[in-house]
């Protein structure tokens, strides 16, 4: 028989989780993964399910290969507090599941900035164009990094769906600006446990390539003045991090 799990995992999102929880009850099991949480996110969570559990986690992949493993249904639906299911998408999914024959599917995500829905210029470090959010069981692995982690997928992948997720991303420019600080801040870690071939003249090499890929290749130019500061901030990203950890190296 078919059954859905759907896995959050939360870090202090009191103010956003119970208006995501509101739009996920389609579920058969929700699984909530509650990482050194300090606000009443815990008590939130008790409205909805059961299935908590708390811990504290250094490496993000880690936190999500824990929360994977928790869920007991055959599909899996991993969304973040900061996103809400619509219920075109809800019931697209619940379709899919019923019938498909592949191992995961991306969905589409619609990023918004404030309450404006910013369409280009997402990928990589910065926001998402989609993800392989809905899989089956024993599909989908995290890698150890602290920031968006590395995926890796087994099995074939389906259509991707047609109706998209909501992910409010950023409530403002300065939002999105703390969030390459605190980005860079997990990268520079990342860094200082595996260097790898990074230097200061490749990182500068990325701003120019970065901008590029995002404001042309990705479109960001279609959204104006936003689509310049999504740009700027993915191309100073690679760099930021890297100074950081030289920084750290110095002390």
């Amino acid at each position: 028989m078919t059954s859905l799990s759907i896995l959050i995992v939360v870090h202090n999102e009191e103010k956003q989780l119970e208006s995501c929880l509101k739009t996920i009850s389609f579920s058969d099991e929700l699984v909530i993964i509650l990482d050194k949480c300090t606000d009443k996110s815990k008590q939130i969570a008790k409205k909805f399910t059961k299935r908590i559990f708390s811990g504290s986690w250094e490496i993000e992949g880690n936190r999500r290969n824990y929360g994977i493993s928790k869920c007991n249904c055959n599909w899996i639906l991993e969304i973040d507090s900061d996103e809400r299911v619509p219920p075109k998408l809800a019931k697209e999914i619940l379709e899919v599941i019923k019938t498909s024959k592949n191992s995961w599917h991306l969905i589409n995500v619609n990023n918004y900035l404030g309450k404006k829905v910013i369409k280009n210029g997402w990928g990589a470090y910065i926001g998402k164009s989609s993800y392989a959010g809905l899989f089956k069981k024993n599909t989908k692995t995290w890698g150890k990094q602290r920031v968006h982690p590395k995926i890796f997928l087994k099995g074939k992948q389906g259509e991707t769906l047609k109706n998209s997720i909501d992910h409010f991303y950023c409530k403002s420019i300065s939002d999105l600006i703390n969030k390459l600080n605190s980005y860079s801040t997990a990268r520079a870690k990342d860094l200082k446990e595996k260097p790898g071939k990074e230097n200061l003249l490749i990182n500068i090499r990325r701003i120019f390539s970065r901008f590029w890929k995002v404001y042309f290749l990705r479109k960001g130019y279609k959204e104006k003045n936003i689509g310049i500061v999504i740009a700027l901030v993915a191309c100073l990203f690679p760099l930021i991090s890297y100074l950081k950890y030289k920084f750290e190296q110095k002390k």
